[in-house]
């Protein structure tokens, strides 16, 4: 999600809170940082561990017409140069395939062998 997009939303709903009637004002609150809750949680960074490498892993969101796509990054710093990507609609989803990417990638390096490489793309 682009930042414009999302000060947009932060002063749109900032502003509707400051007009609502007094006695409503904890309703809009609420509603306020939900919504809030729910931004912030479409990114991801994360730490994770791959064939006894530490990995880090990013996940943002990203519009693509009118639609909210995610794009992963996994990389392993100290180990190699490689960086696993995807795109998808799925935040779920982009986790694991830009594991598999990164997999596909180590594997065409010579980094981890064809047993090592399986066990990730087959899941």
């Amino acid at each position: 999600m682009r930042v414009s997009v999302l000060v947009s939303l932060v002063l749109v709903v900032s502003l509707v809170a400051l007009f609502a009637p007094q006695c409503q004002a904890q309703g809009w609150e609420a509603v306020a940082a939900a919504v809030a809750s729910k931004i912030v949680g479409l990114w991801r960074n994360e730490k994770t561990e791959l064939l006894g490498h530490e990995c880090k892993f990013t996940v943002k969101p990203y519009l693509k017409r009118f639609q909210v796509y995610y794009k992963g990054r996994m990389w392993c710093p100290g180990w190699t140069a490689i960086r696993g990507e995807a795109s998808t609609r799925s935040q779920s989803g982009v986790a694991g395939k830009t594991a598999k990417d990164f997999v596909r990638k180590a594997f065409q390096k010579g980094l981890i062998s064809q047993q090592e490489a399986n066990q990730w793309l087959s899941s």
